[in-house]
């Protein structure tokens, strides 16, 4: 009898690498959001997979049922990945979020609707900052250009208020520590200003919250205008209104794309009727505009510029 110990290892019995995609890939890939913000939904318990509640790490294949806030997905395996990019002129005053239980008006409320999937938010600017947001309907895209091995650098014009030197110039492009670790801009150009009012153009290659902000205090002085003017090889051009979205044109998706690692994809042919729809939406003035003209009738400023001068 042959101890079983000296029998030879059954090929099948060994290790063998986990099947199937990661489930936030997937979900990502649908539209439906973008890895940070699914792998957040799985966290919460509000994804199953055939009928169980799913954890991170998670594989799935075609035949598992995935369900999202009691919603069965339809999964079409032969369906394309749609990816549209919108380049949206953010105004002071919108919050970059979905739905604002406050009732602010959101940054979502002027772009396009969508037949299918929704538009994912490529990383976020506060209330009071103003500039490029861009936004897509492909999550691996958004994925892609806001985590940090990619290394895409942010833009920003900034106005600061108080006495710089050039000696605060170098802590902030060598790093000062922040409550979140240590952080630094990895350029910072004068750009003009005249006292105490001056301006910069800095840009950093992370995008935590109101980080421009907090290492301009860091050093003792405020800031009291911010606009994002470039995400990577994304410009804010002055043919954009404020309030305002325009959508890329094919040579401008496809060099984001090879940006990130990603194959071009065609963009998807638009109807004469949708194209169409497409004009009037853009002509349509925006809620910014709608609230400069009213507070303009009520002979009173727009609260952003009051906040500034104060």
């Amino acid at each position: 009898m042959t101890d079983i110990t000296e029998q030879p290892l059954n090929p099948e019995q060994e290790q063998q690498p986990a099947s199937g995609e990661k489930l936030q890939k997937v979900l990502a890939r649908m539209g439906l959001g973008s890895r940070r913000e699914i792998e957040g939904w799985i966290g919460a318990g509000r994804v199953s997979v055939n009928g169980e509640v799913a954890q991170l790490g998670c594989r799935v294949d075609s035949l598992d049922q995935i369900v999202v806030d009691g919603r069965p997905l339809k999964r079409d395996l032969n369906t394309e990945v749609i990816r549209r990019v919108l380049i949206y002129n953010k105004p002071e005053g919108e919050v970059s979020t979905r739905d604002d239980p406050e009732g602010r008006p959101t940054v979502f409320d002027q772009l396009p609707r969508l037949k299918q999937g929704r538009w994912i938010n490529i990383g976020r600017l506060d209330i009071n900052t103003t500039g490029l947001l861009l936004f897509t309907t492909d999550g691996e895209l958004a994925n892609r250009l806001m985590h940090p091995s990619w290394q895409m650098d942010r833009e920003y014009a900034v106005r600061v208020m108080g006495e710089v030197d050039e000696e605060m110039l170098e802590r902030l492009k060598e790093g000062v520590m922040l409550e979140d670790g240590p952080a630094r801009f990895t350029d910072i150009v004068s750009s003009g200003g005249e006292g105490i009012n001056r301006w910069f153009h800095v840009c950093l290659l992370e995008g935590r919250n109101r980080e421009v902000r907090r290492l301009w205090e860091s050093q003792g002085v405020r800031v009291n205008r911010l606009k994002r003017v470039r995400f990577g090889p994304v410009f804010l051009g002055p043919e954009l209104p404020v309030g305002r979205w325009r959508e890329m044109t094919q040579n401008e998706l496809d060099i984001l794309s090879t940006e990130v690692g990603l194959k071009p994809i065609r963009l998807p042919e638009a109807t004469v009727a949708e194209k169409e729809k497409q004009k009037r939406q853009a002509r349509k003035p925006s809620m910014h505009q709608a609230r400069v003209v009213r507070q303009n009738k009520q002979g009173t400023r727009p609260r952003g510029n009051d906040r500034t001068r104060k």
